[in-house]
């Protein structure tokens, strides 16, 4: 299947096709997507990134980012959305790592639910970012297809876009964190629901509910315990100073952290 085609965009109507499709990627109303026309316009008038993703003429994607501190090193990309099976939302980050570059700017910052395995392992496998604060109940309530009935904490994910594991990601090398012999777990899935353990060794697994986005229709009880557990465990150990350092077998955050007495 051939790349899709990234440009960026400048043109009402493209902004108009950018929150059709971000209605149909979060399912909601079209007043009610992440971003709106006039946000897109004053955007990219400034000199921001805001930029789509074609494949064969169609938008399958779009991704909204804006200039942060620090000044003349940051930029903070807002949101990304893109369909699934295409490769979109990938190359819509490569571009994105590119455009960065090309403007002196050497890391891009965003937030992420940090329970969705599958974003943690395009974020830290696939592009080689890696999660360092955690923000609760960061948005607030929202009410679109997928965050109904959940908290919206979020993860702030940093891509220094020069180290080592960001060029080699960018190279098609995913980045895989070899796991210490003497790792422990500090959460686990047990029979689907969060068990603690250990939150004071050197290595530490933080594992991920298998599918959080069915569990929070079929068992919306257990997904609220795998919320506020994650909150708990990963929250209190970036807090206390533990760094996550990978994600290990599409499943677990990897951290590292000095044992305490």
């Amino acid at each position: 299947m051939p790349a899709p085609d990234i440009r960026e965009l400048h043109d009402l109507d493209d902004f108009a096709d950018v929150v059709a499709l971000f209605a149909r990627i979060w399912q909601c109303p079209p007043e009610h997507s992440p971003v709106n026309v006039e946000q897109m316009r004053a955007l990219s008038h400034c000199g921001n990134y805001v930029a789509g993703a074609y494949h064969q003429g169609r938008l399958v994607g779009a991704s909204v980012a804006f200039l942060s501190a620090p000044v003349g090193r940051g930029l903070h990309s807002h949101v990304t959305g893109a369909l699934p099976g295409l490769g979109a939302g990938h190359a819509l980050k490569l571009h994105q790592r590119a455009w960065a570059l090309e403007r002196g700017l050497d890391r891009i910052t965003w937030t992420y639910d940090p329970l969705v395995r599958r974003n943690a392992h395009f974020n830290l496998v696939k592009l080689g970012a890696l999660p360092e604060e955690y923000l609760p109940s960061f948005y607030g309530p929202m009410d679109d297809g997928i965050n109904t009935g959940d908290e919206t904490d979020r993860a702030l994910a940093v891509w220094h876009l020069l180290e080592p594991r960001a060029e080699a990601a960018a190279l098609g090398h995913p980045q895989r964190p070899d796991l210490p012999s003497a790792t422990h777990y500090a959460l686990r899935d047990h029979h689907g629901r969060p068990r603690p353990g250990t939150l004071t060794a050197g290595s530490l697994l933080v594992q991920l509910p298998a599918d959080i986005e069915t569990l929070r229709r079929t068992d919306p009880a257990a997904a609220k315990d795998w919320r506020l557990a994650l909150r708990d465990v990963l929250g209190t150990l970036l807090s206390d100073g533990a760094s996550v350092i990978g994600f290990h077998d599409k499943s677990s955050y990897l951290l590292t952290r000095k044992p305490t007495a």
